[in-house]
Parts: C-alpha cells; structure tokens; sequence
C-alpha cells in the first residue's frame, strides 16, 4: 500500500439523531493509487455518500469520523479546518449530485468558479478569466456559460459546470457522487464520456459513487460493493459484474436494465437491514442465509486473486453440481448416446436454461441430475457437496423436485386438489391429512388458486391445463426445494396461460430464492428468465455462460444456428 494514494483504514462514521446513534459507515477499508479509478455501489442508505464526505472531512458534529484516512503517507481525519481546506480542490476535489443545491443561485457560473482559483490558487484576473473559459471548454460548454446563472442550464450543463469547478485547481483525487443518476439517458452519456476522457487525459484517481451499475461499469477498474455501511465484496468492475459472488451483488445486477438487458426487472428481497455487530446483516434478505449466520459476521476475505468476499459460506454456493455425466440407452437394435461428458454447475438462488434441439439429450441429463436416472460409469451429481444417489434429495424437504412437461399425465387426475399437493408431505412426514390442510392452502395460495373448500376438493380431472400446471407447482414448492427442475412445463400451454406461469414461477424463485434448472427449447423463454444457459447438441453441451453473452456473442455454429432461426437480428 506504499504506492497508494489513499488509504481507507477501519473507517467509521456515525451520526447522532436524538438519543439514537446511527452507524453510517461500520469498519470499512480500501484504497487507491495514484492514476487508479474505484467505484463503489449500493442501495441507497448503504454508506457510500458517506464515505465521500467523511474523506472530504465534511461530516459535520455530532456526527463522528473514526479510523484511518491516509491521504499522501498522511492521516488527514481530524485536521483542522484550515489544513483539510489546503487540500480542497488543490488535491482532491468532490463532485455532488444534486446541482441546483450545490450551484449559488445569485452568482454566474463565471463568479462560482473565480471564487475557487482565487482562494486556491496564484493567479492574476486575467489568469482567472483564461482558467475559466479553458475549463468551459474542456468540459464541453461553450464559453457563453461563464455568464450564465445556474437555473438557465440544463441538468447536464449544471454537471459539467460542476466537474469543471472539481478539476480547476488539478486535483490529484477526483470524486463523483452519483454525477448521471438525475440526467436523461444523452446527457447521461456525455457526461460518462466526458468523465472517462478528462480521467484518462489527466491521469488523476477517480472514485465513483453511484448506484448506476452501468455508470460505474463504464467508469472503474475496480469496485466496492456497499451494504448497511460495510464492504460485502470487491474486486475487478468487470470481473464483479459478470460473476459476482455474494448473493446481494447478484440483486443488484437483476435490478439493472442496462446490465440485465434480457429478463424482468426483480428487486432484492425484502427484509430488515440490520446494523448490529451480531450475525450478518444481510441474512434476512439472503436466499442462502444459515444458522452461522444469525451469530457470526462476515470478514472481507480474499476468495481468488484480487477478489474479496463477506459472507460465512464464502460467496454465493454452488448448489448442484454434474461431472462427467454420460448416458447410454441400449436396445436390441441401437446404442443411443443421450448424454455424453456433460459438466453443469448450479449456484444458489440462480435459474440456468437447458436449450437445445429436441432430442438433444436434456430430459435425460435432467433426469440423471435429479437422481432418476443412473449415470453411466464416471459421472457424479454433488447437491449441496453430497453425492446425489437414487431419490436422495428428491424424497426429502428442502432438496430437488421436479415439474414436468405435461400436466395432465404428472399427476393423478382421480386425486383431489388437496391430495396431489400434499402427497409428498404425507410420504415425507407420515401424517394425517388434517396437518396438511393449511400447508395446501399456502402452497395454493403462493401459486395464485383458489385455496377455499370447495376448490381444494375437486378432482384434478376437473382442473384446465393452466390450473393443473399450477397445482404441479404447488406440489413441488410445498416440500421447500432448494432445486425445482422445470422441464419445459410451459410448451403444452396457450401463450396467455404460459406467460401467467412463467412471470409466477420467476416471482415465487426471486421470493423463497430457490435455484431452479429450465429445461427448454424455447430460447426467447430462456432469454427472458434465466442468468446462464448451457447450450446443448447431441448430447454435449456445447457452449455456457451469462445469459447476455449467449444471445449478444454465440461462440458456437450450433448456438449461432439455433439464435439465427429463433430470432431476427
């Protein structure tokens, strides 16, 4: 850290309401080099502000800045005002947000920007003037502005006006508080653009807060990821972005339209963010929370390389995983080679698309991942780290279960509703059909049926395509899968009943956060509702990744094949 130009150590910050003490910032370190760009995202009231004001020395009494702020070899928390104010500007200098609040609405833009070279600088009036319409234009104004008053600009004039007030006295740390949250999407442009180019020109270190994604994205080598005032996960921006790995990074990721251009927009689970020293303070949200973590918090930890990670299962968990998987059907005519060396990998709380061709061997690798069916000599199934054997996890709570194409031959069309649904709570528990009445009843209920009397006692025969594949669901969600295996259980369905189905499905999976396999050859199906897809062709899988990066870039023939006649490019 010898090279960095500041170093963030222990840094917390708490402000005072009334008798209540709010921790604002809570134990969070970083640093930055000379030349290097940061950004730090989160949810609004995560610390990120915050952390910009309290390096600035702006955090204002009773409030209380705690922990190191190394700035040149030099711990600048708790100078005097008069020494932080011989930094201002010249060495580092702040960007904030909201414009009109920061812009004097009585003086010119020329007046505003005077005022700073005067108080920080050497130089003579006519220096001023030339300082100033040098600075307009290397922002991209025209030198007319000098004359102008705030409220006569544009939201993205203002921002211009503002890093052109940042960058006046050449400040080796330049920070920016969410500078494209307020602007339409060109001024939003322009002004990342501006902010890359003059970074790049420049050579200063940049920190960038926002709660943009794609802003930051654009922006930044690296990233912090802020939660209820601490850091739950850095790294590469890039690296982060494409595969993060805490489970709140993913929420973030699924409630950007820029970064997830393809599926609806889920927000993160509800839940209490909670800022005590016990337990975690993201597990009430978390869809992978355990016992440990209601007692033990996470330590910012190095995972790989220059990642790091809070979270007590080390990252987002992989779920199940299939190695080598191969599967042969023999008859007296044939050998048919159905699945052939597959490897597949799913993590918690993620949906990952099977697609592929009919007959390109996905029910059978589905069914061999489940347990129903043997892989050939070689190929193990993992779920949850132990080895998958038989109906292991599929005849138990809290495992795999499976919802299949047809709804009308998956279940029992002599059995009531109540009966299906809770079949496999009478075989798991052992008891009588009383207890189940109101565990019906919620499972009906989560899926959008009637869950009075009179519907619960009819029989299934009764029951249109659209409500059987529902009570299907029902009867699987009711046991608490950490897996549901979907194998095309919209194909048989009108496109009304099926887009129903498919928006309850991904619903109920972002709430009770369940992984879940999608086995389909329906690719708009996939590229609407799932975060990776293996692509699989007489019985491989050909290609994987991001959702994102399969339909923008295929690598294989097959896959370009299969997109090309799916969908008009």
């Amino acid at each position: 850290m010898n090279n960095s130009l500041l170093n963030i150590e222990k840094l917390r910050v708490k402000y005072k309401l009334n008798n209540e003490t709010i921790k604002g910032v809570n134990d969070v370190s970083f640093s930055i080099k000379k030349g290097e760009s940061l950004g730090i995202i989160g949810e609004s009231g995560s610390g990120k502000t915050s952390i910009a004001m309290a390096i600035m020395g702006l955090v204002k009494e009773p409030a209380e800045v705690k922990g190191n702020i190394i700035f040149h070899g030099k711990n600048i928390n708790g100078l005097e005002k008069k020494q932080l104010n011989s930094l201002r500007w010249k060495k580092m200098a702040i960007v904030f947000q909201n414009s009109l609040d920061i812009l004097n609405p009585l003086l010119t833009i020329h007046d505003q920007i005077s005022e700073v070279l005067i108080r920080h600088t050497n130089l003579s009036k006519v220096e001023i003037n030339e300082k100033i319409i040098e600075l307009l234009l290397k922002v991209g104004l025209n030198e007319d502005v000098s004359s102008a008053y705030p409220h006569e600009l544009s939201g993205g004039m203002r921002q211009r006006v503002l890093i052109a007030m940042a960058l006046s006295c050449e400040p080796e740390l330049l920070i920016v508080d969410e500078p494209t949250s307020s602007l339409d999407m060109v001024s939003k442009n322009e002004i990342i653009k501006l902010l890359s180019d003059l970074y790049k020109e420049n050579n200063f270190a940049l920190l960038v807060i926002s709660h943009e994604l794609d802003t930051v994205l654009k922006l930044t080598s690296n990233i912090c990821v802020m939660y209820s005032g601490t850091i739950v996960e850095s790294g590469r921006t890039s690296e982060v972005i494409k595969n993060p790995m805490h489970t709140y990074t993913k929420g973030l990721l699924n409630s950007s339209p820029e970064i997830n251009p393809f599926g609806d927009m889920w927000g993160i689970p509800s839940g209490k963010m909670t800022v005590d020293e016990l337990g975690c303070p993201f597990k009430d949200r978390c869809t992978q929370s355990i016992d440990l973590c209601k007692i033990e918090r996470p330590r910012l930890k190095y995972i790989f390389n220059d990642r790091q990670v809070a979270c007590n299962r080390g990252g987002i968990a992989t779920i199940l995983k299939g190695l080598k998987i191969s599967k042969t059907y023999k008859s007296k005519d044939r050998i048919v080679k159905a699945c052939i060396d597959c490897h597949i990998k799913i993590k918690s709380g993620e949906i990952v698309a099977l697609i592929g061709e009919s007959g390109s061997g996905k029910t059978s690798l589905a069914s061999v991942l489940s347990g129903v069916l043997k892989a050939d000599n070689g190929g193990e199934v993992f779920f949850e780290g132990n080895l998958v054997n038989g109906n292991n996890f599929t005849s138990r709570e809290n495992g795999i279960q499976i919802v299949f194409q047809d709804p009308f031959s998956a279940i029992n069309e002599k059995l009531s509703v109540i009966d299906a649904i809770s079949e496999p709570l009478k075989i798991m528990r052992k008891l009588s059909d009383d207890y189940f009445k109101r565990d019906v009843k919620k499972a009906l209920k989560s899926v959008q049926l009637p869950d009075d009397d009179n519907f619960i006692n009819r029989k299934c025969y009764t029951l249109s395509g659209g409500q059987r594949q529902r009570v299907s669901l029902a009867r699987s969600l009711i046991v608490n899968p950490k897996l549901l295996i979907a194998d095309e259980i919209s194909s048989m369905l009108d496109p009304s009943t099926q887009a129903n189905i498919l928006r309850l499905l991904k619903k109920l999976q972002n709430k009770q956060g369940f992984s879940m396999l999608y086995i389909t050859h329906d690719l708009a199906v996939a590229r609407k509702i799932a975060d990776r897809i293996y692509v699989m062709s007489q019985g491989r899988i050909v290609e994987d990744g991001i959702t994102s990066e399969i339909f923008l870039n295929p690598k294989h023939e097959y896959t370009k094949k299969l997109i090309g006649e799916s969908f008009i490019i």
